[in-house]
């Protein structure tokens, strides 16, 4: 499903094309000739796939330690439907793993899961990596990656788990305790993952052949985070804007709560420290200073890099003489929304995250939404609760009183605090462990495919494209032969924006893995107005519903080749 031109249709071809091969245990794989691996590089075999025999006495057959098998139920064909397409007959298994009781906050912890197995199974295992806090246990399809998926890894064959990452609510006050914080940042993944092959092996008779992980925000942060800690346990890692910075993040994002409220005509509202229309005015001025820096002016800006260097705020947007009216912007919100855009500091000058790039998707709802609301409505929780040493009094803890008279400083100093209850600081429980050293995956022949919408609010595509030039770095220059990485222009965090934001990279890591086929590319379609797997409101009314482009492996971006439809990926190349 990786080409989506022109719609479903070529979809729906491809899939029939899968189904009428020589290998029916693989759906997934349109079973290319394999091509030559890497130099110096392993090449994995292919997975064999395996039909489930029974699922009503599943629940009494499997035995793990610490796991409470709650249930096996079979689900017949079309009970859940993705984009209209009917999920094919599984197995529901659900349960808790390591029960246990707080000794610090007296609560109920466990790592709740569920499973879902096909019938007929393609010796494949996803491990579903949610987002967010966690605290809940979402239906466990399997993402592909971006927004309104018309295709899902349960469906493709896999079998996948999904988990509330050890604590039942999405609120914050877990990190109360120190194990759930352990569990969330990097220990859930680590538990269930043994415990999930066990279920596989009962089910089916043999274990999986060939193991994935993926996810996006905080669940690409999940998948970051097992390529560094587990991953002699993964084939595959599949990273959709990842988090992996989150505390930092998190902290950089009240820094812009407090700066818009700075701004506000309205103290209440920080949606008017700079106004919908200020924001739009914002986008069209970068649109006119990079939306052709590719060839091809189209409400799309593929050449980040250079349009960072050809767009200037001060320059190129006007300045108010008078009062702001959405044609301007005054003096003082040029200084400090650059100053967020280059990088937010603390109160003694230290810089907090990482730049955000200057894009087309500044002026919707979902930007909005993280920038305005997020501070306090989510960033507050979990700083205070999560991350800090020591946690805030829940039974007076104000969000919003948390924000505004935040020390940037002290916030700082509080993640990388440690104490006798809490042994192990933020930044060491939630970011990767020697981010850009990946050696043991690569040497194993694992593969990793990222994506980032350049027009992500919260967590920065800059970020991750320093970390894959640290991973450049740390591999001779060079790291395509087992990480790539892709950037979605003009999508915001995890999907929206004015982009094309559907695409599929579980079918393009499944067939690098195991047949040795490097995507240079990958085509991704825009959500227009008909779209099965749902209408993305920030499509521009001028582009083509069904509008496709390339996704390129960084560094390289798409460019017009200088004929042909705009409308149509064919038209542009990757240089």
């Amino acid at each position: 499903m990786n080409t989506l031109k022109n719609g479903s249709a070529l979809v729906l071809a491809t899939l029939l094309l899968a189904a009428c091969s020589d290998n029916d245990d693989d759906p997934v794989v349109d079973n290319p000739p394999p091509s030559q691996p890497a130099p110096g590089l392993p090449q994995l075999s292919p997975a064999v796939g395996a039909t489930l025999v029974s699922c009503t006495d599943l629940a009494t057959r499997i035995n793990y330690p610490e796991a409470v098998i709650t249930s096996a139920t079979s689900v017949a064909a079309g009970t859940l439907t993705i984009a209209g397409k009917p999920v094919a007959q599984h197995c529901l298994v659900t349960g808790q793993l390591a029960r246990r009781t707080s000794p610090v906050d007296a609560q109920a912890y466990a790592l709740g899961f569920e499973m879902r197995l096909p019938t007929n199974w393609n010796g494949r295992f996803f491990y579903q990596a949610n987002g967010g806090v966690d605290g809940s246990v979402v239906t466990a399809t399997g993402p592909v990656g971006g927004g309104g998926p018309l295709e899902n890894a349960l469906n493709l064959g896999f079998a996948v788990i999904s988990s509330d990452a050890g604590h039942q609510a999405p609120t914050p006050f877990f990190g109360i305790d120190p194990q759930a914080r352990l569990d969330y940042g990097y220990q859930a993944v680590g538990k269930l993952t043994p415990m999930a092959k066990n279920i596989i092996q009962t089910a089916y008779g043999k274990g999986p052949d060939r193991s994935y992980i993926g996810g996006c925000s905080n669940g690409g942060r999940h998948a970051m985070v097992a390529a560094a800690r587990y991953a002699e346990q993964y084939d595959g890692f599949l990273v959709g804007n990842p988090g992996y910075r989150l505390p930092l993040a998190a902290i950089a994002n009240i820094a812009g709560g407090k700066t818009y409220a700075s701004l506000a005509s309205t103290p209440s509202d920080l949606t008017t420290g700079f106004t919908q229309a200020e924001r739009a005015l914002v986008s069209n001025a970068v649109l006119g200073k990079c939306d052709a820096l590719d060839g091809s002016a189209d409400g799309l800006v593929q050449d980040t890099g250079a349009c960072q260097k050809a767009f200037d705020l001060n320059r190129d947007v006007p300045t108010c003489t008078g009062a702001r009216d959405g044609t301007c912007l005054s003096a003082d919100q040029k200084t400090k929304i650059a100053g967020l855009f280059s990088g937010a500091k603390t109160e003694s000058g230290a810089t907090i995250y990482t730049s955000f790039p200057y894009d087309a998707g500044l002026a919707t709802a979902g930007w909005a939404s993280w920038k305005f609301g997020a501070p306090i409505d989510r960033d507050s929780g979990a700083v205070a609760f999560i991350w800090s040493v020591p946690p805030e009094d829940r039974a007076t803890f104000n969000g919003r009183d948390f924000v505004l008279n935040a020390n940037l400083d002290q916030l700082l100093a509080r993640i990388n605090a440690t104490s006798a209850t809490y042994p192990e600081n933020a930044l060491s429980f939630m970011v990767p462990p020697n981010t850009s050293n990946l050696g043991t995956l690569k040497n194993r022949g694992a593969k990793m495919l990222v994506y980032h919408g350049t027009s992500d609010p919260i967590f920065s595509s800059d970020d991750t494209t320093n970390w894959y030039e640290s991973l450049r770095a740390a591999n001779g220059g060079d790291a395509a032969n087992f990480a790539r990485f892709f950037r979605v222009p003009g999508m915001n965090h995890c999907s929206g924006g004015p982009a094309t934001d559907q695409f599929d990279m579980l079918t393009p890591l499944v067939n690098w893995v195991e047949r040795g086929q490097a995507p240079d590319s990958v085509t991704a379609s825009a959500r227009g107005a008909g779209n099965a797997g749902g209408v993305n409101a920030d499509v521009p009314a001028g582009w083509a519903a069904n509008r496709t482009r390339p996704l390129c492996a960084y560094p390289k971006v798409a460019r017009y080749k200088g004929s042909g439809s705009i409308e149509d990926a064919a038209n542009f190349s990757c240089q």
